[in-house]
């Protein structure tokens, strides 16, 4: 069990690669570390919270106005809680809302409050037009300039939409493997 004990949050966005977070979760539980999950709106029209929550025997959060524990302010607590954050699958916007400061939701609230003192892992999935999109682009390249971000080059291959280009998400194993690289 390699990450045994390893306290790691998954960040949750809405693109159709979320069915792949479920297992993800599943794998990083087996390898023994303590899992937290975090989903925005818009990835709950893909997957329910009632999915992770069953995987995880944890209370998913997913509202930055509705705390689960009144002694805390989740968005801070999660931030120094976690060893690791990992956003699985990461969309462009929501890559957007992190390089520019945005904190409209528990996740960009969280990860916003977790500079500099947290790894955080991004895990991008779109379209391939959307991800060779000269926005997008720059926006990745300002991740690159910090160190605490490790983004996980998406495959190329035949997408949701049944376009061919670069934008699935990487495989599972490799998001775990960097994980355990990183802790």
């Amino acid at each position: 069990m390699k990450l045994k004990d390893k306290k790691i949050l998954v960040g949750v966005t809405g693109g159709i690669a979320v069915y792949k977070t479920c297992t993800l979760v599943n794998m990083l539980i087996s390898e023994g570390a303590d899992v937290r999950v975090v989903m925005t709106d818009n990835a709950k029209k893909f997957v329910t919270p009632l999915t992770f929550q069953a995987l995880t025997n944890r209370v998913v959060y997913e509202d930055i106005w509705k705390s689960t524990d009144q002694n805390t302010i989740e968005h801070i607590s999660l931030s120094h809680w976690a060893d690791l954050i990992v956003v699985s699958p990461i969309t462009a916007n929501t890559i957007g809302k992190i390089v520019h400061g945005l904190a409209d939701n528990l996740l960009t609230t969280l990860i916003i409050a977790s500079l500099p003192h947290t790894k955080i892992v991004l895990a991008p999935a779109m379209n391939n037009n959307m991800w060779d999109s000269l926005f997008v682009q720059e926006n990745i390249k300002k991740l690159r300039d910090h160190d605490q971000y490790v983004l996980i080059e998406p495959r190329s291959g035949i997408l949701a939409c049944r376009d061919e280009g670069k934008g699935n998400i990487a495989s599972n194993e490799e998001i775990i493997k960097t994980i355990e690289s990183l802790l």
